[in-house]
C-alpha cells in the first residue's frame, strides 16, 4: 500500500470553456453548478478525499473568482492533516510571462510550487467529469506494477473512440502506443483490448480510451515536462510510451466527459432517472460541497415527477418533470417545468426588494406564475417573469446566441442574472 500522504494531486481547470459558454461567461468552467447543489470541481474533490489524498492544487487561468469563493468556503482541513485545496491561477514570473498553452504546460509552469512539498506521485485530474473513482486503489496498482506513469482508462465501442484518446495494450496491461482522437475513418482495428483484459467478455469490439486520469511518478513527471511540449494527450503520453513502462488502470464505472452543453444536459438530467447512472446516495463516496445551512425545500400543491429540489426551495401549485430545481428556487403559482435545470439562486429577496422590483416592473428572482419551460438550462439568479413560455412553441430554433438567451444543440440557455418579462415567448 502506498502512502497517500506522499501524493500531491492537479486538478486541472481547463482555459475559456468556450463549448460550455454561455454557462462559463462569469465563471471558470470548474465552478459550473451542477446537481442542484453541487459545482463541477467537487467531483474530482470528492474522489480525492474519499481516497485519503488531501493535498491538492486546481490550476486555472479564466474567470476564478467564483471558483475561489466556493472553494475557500468549502474545503477546510484542520492543522493535523497538512491537507489543503488551493488554486494556482496563471501568473507571471521571471521565468514566463505567458498564459498557460495546454495541460502539460499549466503542470509545467507550477512545478516550482508543487516540488516544495516533495511529493513522491503526482496524480492528475480534470475539473469536468462525472465519475466516482477508487483513487487508493489507483494508486495502489500503479505502485504494484512498477510503471512510470499509470493512465485511468475506459473500454468504449469503435463510435466512441473516435473522439478520445486511445491506446493499444499488451497482455500485461502495459500501453505500448497512444493515438489520440482517431476519427471515424481510420482503421484501428490493431488498438482492440485483448480478449484477456476485456471486463465484460460478451462485449463485441473494444478499445481503450483514456479518461485523462494520470498518476506520475514523481521523476517521471520531472523528466516528462523537461521539454516545451505543451499538452499530455496529443504530446506527452505518446512520447513517454516510447520512453518507459505505461501502464492502463482499466475502470468500468460511469464516466462521462462535461465538455459541452449538450453532455452537461443530459447528464444532469440523468440524475433525475429511476436509476441514474451517477450515484449521488453512496454513504460511502460522499460528494463534498458548501455547507450553506438551507432551510429545506417545501412544496406547496404541487406535482414533482422524476425530479430533484435541491435545499431551500419554494415550490408553489407548480408542475415539474424531469428537471432539477437548485437551492433557494422560488418557483410560483402555475408554473411548469420539464426538461429544465435550474440552477437556483445565490440569495433571498426580501419583501423590500419584491416591492421595489413591483415597483420597477421587474421580476423576482425565479419562475413566475403560470410560465411554462422545457428543454432549458436556467443559470443563477435569473428572473422569469409571469405568462413566459420557454421551447415549447412550434418555432424554428437554430443556434446562437440571441442576446437575453443561447440556443445550443436545441437546448435554450438562460444565462445568469438575465432578466426575462413577463409574456416572454422563446
Amino acid at each position: 500500500m502506498a502512502n497517500v500522504a506522499n501524493v500531491l494531486s492537479i486538478v486541472l481547470g481547463g482555459g475559456k470553456g468556450t463549448r460550455l459558454y454561455p454557462l462559463t461567461q462569469e465563471r471558470a468552467k470548474p465552478a459550473v453548478p451542477f446537481g442542484g447543489k453541487f459545482r463541477l470541481v467537487d467531483i474530482p474533490l470528492s474522489n480525492c478525499i474519499n481516497a485519503g489524498f488531501k493535498q491538492v492544487y486546481i490550476l486555472t487561468q479564466f474567470n476564478s473568482a467564483s471558483l475561489h469563493l466556493h472553494l475557500n468556503r468549502t474545503y477546510h482541513f484542520d492543522s493535523f492533516s497538512k491537507g489543503f485545496v488551493e488554486v494556482l491561477a496563471a501568473e507571471q514570473t521571471f521565468e514566463h510571462s505567458t498564459w498557460f498553452e495546454g495541460t502539460a504546460d499549466a503542470v509545467r509552469k507550477n512545478l516550482i510550487h508543487f516540488k516544495s512539498h516533495n511529493p513522491q506521485y503526482y496524480l492528475i485530474l480534470s475539473g469536468d467529469q462525472l465519475y466516482s473513482m477508487d483513487l487508493e486503489d489507483f494508486l495502489d496498482q500503479h505502485v504494484k506494477s512498477g510503471a512510470a506513469i499509470t493512465i485511468a482508462s475506459k473500454p468504449v465501442p469503435r463510435d466512441e473512440a473516435s473522439a478520445l484518446g486511445i491506446m493499444k495494450v499488451n497482455k500485461n496491461n502495459e500501453i505500448t502506443e497512444f493515438m489520440e482522437k482517431p476519427g471515424p475513418s481510420k482503421d484501428i482495428s490493431d488498438f482492440k483490448i485483448p480478449d484477456e483484459l476485456k471486463m465484460d467478455k460478451n462485449a463485441g469490439d473494444q478499445y481503450l480510451a483514456s479518461m485523462g486520469i494520470y498518476i506520475f511518478n514523481a521523476d517521471a513527471m520531472e523528466a516528462a515536462l523537461d521539454n516545451e511540449l505543451t499538452d499530455f494527450g496529443k504530446e506527452i503520453i505518446p512520447a513517454e510510451t516510447k520512453k518507459v513502462k505505461v501502464g492502463a488502470y482499466l475502470f468500468d464505472g460511469y464516466w462521462e466527459d462535461i465538455g459541452t452543453i449538450k453532455s452537461f444536459y443530459e447528464a444532469n438530467l440523468n440524475l433525475c432517472s429511476i436509476k441514474p447512472q451517477f450515484d449521488c446516495y453512496d454513504e460511502n463516496r460522499p460528494l463534498y460541497t458548501h455547507s450553506r445551512n438551507l432551510p429545506p425545500s417545501k412544496m406547496n400543491f404541487s406535482n414533482m415527477n422524476q425530479a430533484i429540489a435541491a435545499e431551500g426551495c419554494i415550490i408553489t401549485n407548480a408542475s415539474i418533470t424531469n428537471s432539477i430545481v437548485g437551492v433557494r428556487t422560488i418557483i410560483e403559482n402555475g408554473a411548469s417545468l420539464n426538461g429544465v435545470i435550474c440552477m437556483g439562486a445565490d440569495y433571498y429577496e426580501t419583501e423590500e426588494q419584491k416591492q421595489q422590483n413591483a415597483e420597477g416592473r421587474i421580476p423576482n428572482v425565479g419562475i413566475g406564475k403560470g410560465s411554462i419551460i422545457k428543454n432549458a438550462i436556467i443559470d443563477k439568479n435569473a428572473r422569469i417573469g409571469e405568462g413566459c413560455r420557454i421551447g415549447i412553441d412550434n418555432m424554428v430554433r437554430q443556434d446562437g446566441n440571441f442576446g437575453h438567451y443561447h440556443i445550443v444543440d436545441g437546448i435554450v440557455v438562460i444565462p445568469k442574472n438575465t432578466v426575462l418579462y413577463p409574456g416572454t415567448l422563446i
